[in-house]
This record gives C-alpha cells, structure tokens and sequence, in this order.
C-alpha cells in the first residue's frame, strides 16, 4: 500500500498556499499595535497583491482550462480541482478585504480622516467640489453611448467603469452608456484641509454620482452602478507563471490576450444592464463577483498623506556600518581588512552606492562588471556605472530584459548605459539572470586586486528601504575568481565549472543544498546531532521538499522560515514531524534567503556551513535562472549572519504564523511569562556585528543581547 511518502498529497496547493500568505498580510490590518495608516497599507498591499494574483496565476489556470490541458499540479490537482479551490478561498479572502475596511473607515473617522459621501458635506464644500468638477474632472471624462452604432468599447486591464441604463426626456427606447474613469486620475480627492487639522476624502465614484446630471442632461436612470475588471497579463508568457504554460506555450499565443480574468460588479445592477456588461466580457459565471462594496482596495495607499505622520511608523534611518566610517568611507582598506555583511534596510543601502563611487573616483580602478535586474526608475546606479565609464574605466553591465514589469525601463537603461560607453549585454534567451553582482578590479602594489558586493536583493536603493536584505562585500580570492567565471558565463555562455566556492545555478545550487541535506542526514546516522535552518521567500521545489523529508524521517531537526508560499506540509507523523515552519510578515518584508546546516552539532555552532543566495527554492530558481549561492566564511560575518539574523528570525513571537500541515497558519503569542520580541524592532535598536569596526572581534555567544536566546 502506498504511504504518503510517495503521494502528491505530500505536497501543498502552490496556489492555496500563496491565497494564504496574502490572508497573512491581510490580516496585518488587524494588527492592534499598527497605527490606523499602516494598517490601511496592508489592506492595499493585500489587494494589489490579488489583482496581480488573478492577472499571473489563475489567468495561467484558466489557459490550462480554455486549452483542455490535463496536466496535474505537483499535488495531484487538475486546472479545474485547483480553480474550484482557488476561488472559494479568494472569495473569503476578499469578504476579509470588505470586513475589515469597515472597521477602518471607522477608525479613520476617529482621527479625524474621513472617506465623506455627499451627506457629509457642507455647503461650502459642496460648492468646492462642484467647482472641482466642472474644472478637473469633468473635461477629462469621456461617456460612451452603447447601441448598435456605438459598440461597447475596449476597458483596459484593471479598469473601473460607471455603467447606465436610462431613457431621455420624452423618449421610451432604453439606452445605454458607460463611465471609464481615467487611469490616470486620483481615486480618491482631498478636499482643503480643515482648521481643526482633519482631512476629508471623496471617491471619484461617489463624485460621478453627484454629478450625472452634468455628464448626461435630461435623461432619466433607470440602472446604474460601477464595475471592475482584471485581464491577463499582456506578456506572452509570464515568468510569474512560466510553469502553468510551458507544456502549452503555442496554444496561449494563438489565443487572443488580455481576456477577462475576472469581473467585479456592483450587485445593484438590474438584471439588464447587468446582463449587457456580461455579455461583451464574455465571462462565465466563476469569473463574476458580484457585491456592494468598494473595488480596488489597492487605491487605498492614496489615503496614506504625508501630513499625518503620526499615525504611521514612525520614521527610521538606517546605520551607517561602523567600519565604514573607521576608515573614513575608504571601501577598500575596510573590506581589505576583512569581509562585512550589510543587513539593510537596518543598514544604510547608501553603502552600495557608495562603494560604486569610490570605484569611480578612484585612479587605481580599472574595471567594473555590474548585474542589474531591477532597479530605481531613475537609478543612482546606473547612472554611476555611466560615470565610471566616463571616467575611463572599462565598465560591462548585464540588463535583464526579462524582468517582469520593468522590461521597458531596462531598455531604456541599456541605451544611456550603451551611449556612455558601457559594454551592455543581455543574458541568456532561456534563462533569466538573477544573481546579484558587483566586481571592482582595482590595480594596487601586489597586482590586480578584486573587491566584490555579493547580495541576495536588487540594485534598488527604493525597495531596499523596506526589503531586508544581506550585502557581502568582499575581496576574497577565490570568491573573485568564481565571480570572474560567473560573468564569463553570462557574457560568452562559456559553462562555468569547477567553481571553488560559490554554487551557480542551473547547474549547482540544487546539488550543493542535496548534498548537505544527505550530510546531516549521515551525520545523525553516526550519531551526532542533525540540525537545518533555511530562510526564503517561497518553498515550491518538490524534489528538495523530498529531501527535506527523508531529513526529518532520519532524525535531523528542520527549521524553516518560509514567508510566502511553502508546498511543504510540516508536522505529518512519518513524514514531516521533525520539521517546524514560521513565516514572518511585518513592517519589512522579508526577502534575504540564508541556508544554514549544523555540521554535526546543533545550531548555532561556529562550524556550520552558512549560505547566502539570491535564489528561492523553487524550480525557476534551482533550474531555470543564473541564480548564486556563497558560502559565509569569514567568522565574524558568519556570526552575524547566524546568530545575529538567522536565529533571531526563530527567536520572533510578535510578527510570526506557525505554518500547519494542513496550510493554514496560527499566528504566534508569547508564551506566558516570555519576554514579546519582535524582530523588525530589535533589528532597528541593535548595531550588526560585523559592520561594528574595533569592536566586532567578540566571542562566538556574541554579545549579551545575543547571549538570551
């Protein structure tokens, strides 16, 4: 009889599993010590993130659909099984959304911000906004009369329309007509702020209804109301979703793009207007969701005003790492004197701009080899690789055309770099280049020597305020030459081999992390301790969930922090009971991915193997990408990042969810008589270790804060 050990059940929905980390971020909005604001900004992260959701994965789901495709998902689900699953769980999901603005609106009211509907309005600021119509609003819209003479017009993706039945004055014959509201217009108008400093706001949809009698004179409405459409992506094939549409990639381009994916409709609707906008969308009836409430939440961020700081975060500015500023800002005598680690956004990401500007000003540097997949729309960094190359240097950058949503500026980067005379290339046609890349050769007394910035996030100082991250700089030798063979390999396509440290995929991160698992597996075989920590963004990769299975059925203890979607089931008897899983959502979003193994004894331990790595554990990631892992070496930057980021992700019990095998999530208390320990928080008060200058060379306990857990 099979056991689950060899049954697609062993896995978790890859879709339910995301459903459920955007019900984690929602559920952030409830979080009662969240000022009103940043509670708000999770409700419109939730939402963005399921619009996007829709545009990517269930657009991939209902090709596999349209195009009768009978492939099962790693947990034994047909397209249909996993739709039916999908929206019963994303209706609850957007039922929450609903709920829990209601609460907000409520809360905002209580600070004296206000979403008004015409009833709160006094005659001045009725006037106002009437004058605000006539003059801003109202020549920027454009209505659309549908008859035969007049088809119903193209809406674009993520559109939101007012759309009307009415007859005019003295006319029986039923007509129609739409509102698109301009994509580029504010969702939300302020109106002038008050004495008493409270802030009023009115939709444009509640404006649109004030005001019809001035965008149609004389007609009676018999029906009206507001809908909401999301498309599929317009990209060929989404690396979002590469793999619902790699086994039918001809038969989705064949297909005519950007077809509804879903329809959000005001259920006020008569049954005839209704049946109109159906109609020309050409949805089924899984694909409409129809209620009374406020669509595209996701416009909720424009409520978040600079004027009420106080009811935000309050405001945090990174350190500056001490050793920096030891050898007044000179990047390379610091990094000559030992490898750093930069834990940003606790740290300033200024430091990699930095580095970049020393290497510009500096005579002795002769080259620089740069990888960018995603950076700032007007990039410091960019504009500092044209600087370097303007300065004489020899500068090379990799642009990653295939970026999702950035390919249009990446193209644009690619012609100011190419115009400075930066030799640009552009990577692979079948792999997308993720790993993230700096090298400085730089000529000194004992020959060429190469400083190196090694991180497991993007060239984007915007993100990297929010986004924790790990930067290594380094100058180790071998390190170098596995960087150098690494560009090669981008710039020529010459197959790196025989790398001396660093794991590249495709062709070795899965290996590296296998033969580890198998030597803690071997090392409880002998009788020594077994003890895995990984940390990343998502668990998808089904054969390294096997591993990590045989771990645990051997004994080794498995500890993963997963903040997103995680396709293993943890806690199963005889299968996963040796492995726990956390995820942790909070004011940063956890984005680093560090894999860690005891080594023999249990963690933390100074000999451990640690890596660091710009790659997830998922098949685009291990199979499909240039993606790198590096070793942490050096002891005191192994220190930092083992005892002083990976343990202390474990130590959290204010930001975390226990992750349950059946994929649900329990956020997790303190425990009575446990001291509340929220990471972003100790993170923000306490300096890194390796960034600490003359007094980083501690014991390995590390210091006394350290020393509790």
């Amino acid at each position: 009889m099979e056991t689950i050990n060899n049954q697609p059940k062993r896995f978790y929905n890859r879709e339910l599993s995301w459903l459920r980390f955007n019900l984690r971020v929602l559920e952030e909005a409830e979080n009662k010590n969240y000022p009103i604001l940043e509670k708000l900004r999770f409700l419109s992260i939730s939402a963005s993130n399921l619009d996007e959701f829709y545009m990517v994965r269930i657009a991939g789901i209902y090709g596999q659909i349209r195009t009768n495709i009978k492939e099962l998902s790693q947990d034994g689900c047909s397209p249909k099984q996993q739709l039916s699953k999908i929206l019963s769980l994303s209706k609850n999901l957007v039922e929450k959304q609903h709920k829990i603005f209601s609460h907000l609106k409520v809360e905002l009211r209580k600070n004296k911000i206000l979403i008004a509907n015409e009833a709160d309005l006094t005659m001045s600021e009725y006037n106002w906004l009437k004058q605000y119509f006539s003059s801003e609003i109202f020549p920027v819209l454009t209505p659309l009369a549908i008859d035969p003479l007049h088809p119903f017009p193209f809406i674009r993706n993520l559109g939101f329309s007012m759309a009307l039945e009415f007859t005019k004055t003295g006319n029986d014959k039923i007509t129609h007509a739409l509102v698109p509201i301009p994509h580029k217009m504010k969702r939300f108008i302020a109106f002038p702020e008050a004495s008493d400093g409270s802030i009023k706001f009115i939709a444009i949809e509640t404006i649109l209804e004030m005001f019809l009698d001035q965008i149609f004179p004389n007609f009676e409405f018999s029906s009206k109301g507001f809908f909401r459409i999301i498309r599929d992506s317009d990209i060929e094939v989404e690396e979002e979703s590469e793999d619902l549409v790699r086994y039918f990639e001809s038969a989705l381009k064949r297909r005519r793009r950007g077809s509804v994916i879903r329809l959000e409709i005001e259920d006020k609707m008569t049954k005839s207007l209704r049946d109109l906008i159906i109609k020309e969308f050409e949805v089924n009836n899984d694909q409409i969701h129809s209620y009374n409430g406020f669509f595209g939440m996701s416009d909720l961020n424009e409520l978040i005003v600079d004027q009420r700081q106080d009811l935000q975060f309050k405001t945090y500015t990174p350190r500056i790492p001490e050793r920096i500023q030891e050898f007044d800002g000179d990047f390379f005598k610091a990094i000559s004197q030992k490898d750093m680690i930069v834990h940003h956004p606790y740290e300033t990401y200024d430091v990699v701009l930095d580095f970049l500007n020393n290497a510009i000003d500096d005579p002795n540097v002769v080259a620089i080899k740069q990888t960018l997949y995603r950076t700032d729309k007007n990039s410091k960094i960019v504009e500092a690789l044209i600087s370097a190359a303007k300065n004489g240097k020899n500068v090379m950058a990799l642009v990653e055309l295939k970026a999702r949503f950035d390919e249009e500026a990446n193209i644009q980067w690619s012609q100011n770099l190419e115009r400075a005379g930066v030799q640009v290339v552009y990577g692979f046609t079948h792999l997308k280049t993720h790993a993230k890349l700096c090298l400085v050769m730089r000529r000194e007394k004992s020959g060429l020597k190469h400083y190196m910035h090694i991180a497991t996030g993007n060239y984007n100082p915007i993100t990297a305020k929010v986004y924790t991250d790990l930067s290594l700089f380094t100058c180790d030798p071998d390190l170098a030459k596995d960087v150098i063979d690494i560009f090669n390999y981008i710039t020529g396509y010459s197959k790196p081999e025989n790398l001396r440290k660093i794991a590249v995929s495709p062709y070795g991160i899965y290996e590296n992390l296998v033969a580890n698992i198998h030597q803690e597996i071997c090392n409880v075989n002998d009788g020594l301790d077994g003890h895995i920590i990984f940390k990343m963004n998502s668990l998808v990769d089904g054969a390294i969930i096997d591993e990590l299975y045989k771990a645990s059925q051997a004994g080794v203890k498995v500890e993963l922090i997963v903040r997103g979607i995680c396709c293993l089931k943890p806690g199963i008897k005889g299968l996963s009971e040796n492995i726990t899983v956390k995820s942790i959502i909070g004011r940063y979003l956890e984005h680093s991915r560090i894999y860690c193994f005891g080594n023999g004894a249990a963690l933390p331990n100074p000999n451990a193997k640690l890596y660091m790595a710009s790659a997830d554990l998922m098949p685009r990631n291990l199979y499909r990408r240039v993606e790198i892992s590096v070793p942490i070496l050096n002891p005191t930057c192994h220190k930092h990042v083992l005892n002083e980021i990976l343990m202390v992700n474990l130590r959290d019990n204010m930001q975390s969810w226990q992750i349950n095998s059946d994929g649900t999530a329990t956020k997790i208390k303190p425990k009575q008589g446990h001291e509340k320990f929220n990471i972003h928080n100790y993170f923000m008060k306490t300096a890194s270790l390796s960034g600490r200058g003359k007094f980083a060379n501690l014991p390995y306990s590390c210091s006394n804060e350290m020393d509790k857990l």
